[in-house]
């Protein structure tokens, strides 16, 4: 199966995350210090029958990874959340037709 992390901050150096599959919630936390954390805590929490996960960051999903990819490379696939968020809110702040 492929799940979803929903990745958000609830506050400066706080974030909280949900694993869900197929709308339905798996687990979550809160109070991990980022979203790399988050990834790292909700790849520990998975079962055997996961093979991938949609990175999620304030709703907007960066991409979908196997799981192999998201343990080696968690801070690479973090920033790309970030960084692809970032993008998103910077488009939905300019006016229409720009």
């Amino acid at each position: 199966m492929i799940v979803r992390f929903h990745i958000d901050q609830f506050e400066a150096g706080r974030f909280d995350y949900r694993v869900t599959h197929e709308g339905e919630d798996l687990y979550a936390d809160a109070g991990l210090a980022s979203i790399e954390e988050c990834i790292s805590a909700a790849i520990d929490g998975l079962g055997q029958d996961a093979l991938g996960a949609e990175i999620a960051y304030k709703n907007v999903i960066s991409g979908t990874y196997p799981l192999a990819s998201l343990a080696l490379m968690t801070a690479q696939i973090a920033q790309h959340a970030e960084n692809s968020t970032a993008a998103i809110e910077e488009l939905l702040r300019q006016p229409l037709g720009r």
